[in-house]
This record gives C-alpha cells, structure tokens and sequence, in this order.
C-alpha cells in the first residue's frame, strides 16, 4: 500500500487556558472513539498534532484513497463545534478553511550525499 505524507497547520486562539484546555482534550484517551473511528474511515494512517505558541502543525501519513468523504456523524460534529472555540484560521488564509495545507520545501531523502 502507497502512502503519503502531509502537513497542515491551523493556530489557537491565544489563550494559556484555552491552550491548556486544547491539549487535554487530544491527550492519550480523551479524543472521542468516534472521532478516532472517522479519522481512519477517512483514509490517514497515522496523525501527529505538535505545538510551539499558538502554532500547531498537523502531521498525517495518508493511504492511497485519502481523502475518502465520510458523513459526518452527530458525534464528529459535536467535536468539530467543540474545538473551534480554540482554534482560529492562519492569517492570509481562507476564513472558512481550518486547517491549511503546507508545502514541502526540503526533504534530507531527496538530497544527494556529498
């Protein structure tokens, strides 16, 4: 199986409390089984979410078929709702998109050895 590998990045609103609020809610165990369950549904392999201010990037190794659409369950939107109380759109990015897609600019593996 193919897969690939993307990043995307979204920041949070700047809050110490909010923040701290944010993290426990992806700590291991607090993210809903539903959510975890659409998450692979939807094609992603693995997801890393890491963190320096209000910065996040959002690491996911993606299989072939990504993005597969998958409806929406109560459960994902209830999440959804609930976490865009932290999270607020990149500058000079489309309001409506959360989390922005990032371009690869350098790669250790497609680089010659000297």
């Amino acid at each position: 199986m193919n897969s690939r590998r993307l990043c995307l990045a979204l920041d949070l609103v700047d809050d110490a409390e909010l923040i701290a609020q944010y993290e426990k809610w992806h700590a291991p165990g607090a993210v809903w089984p539903e959510i975890l369950a659409d998450i692979r549904a939807r094609g992603i392999l693995n997801m890393e979410i890491w963190r320096i201010g209000t910065r996040m990037a959002m690491i996911m190794d993606v299989d072939e078929g990504y993005p597969r659409f998958e409806a929406n369950a109560p459960r994902v939107k209830e999440w959804e709702v609930l976490m865009s109380k932290f999270q607020q759109p990149l500058p000079n990015t489309n309001p409506a998109e959360k989390w922005a897609p990032m371009t690869r600019i350098f790669a250790l593996n497609d680089s010659a050895e000297p």
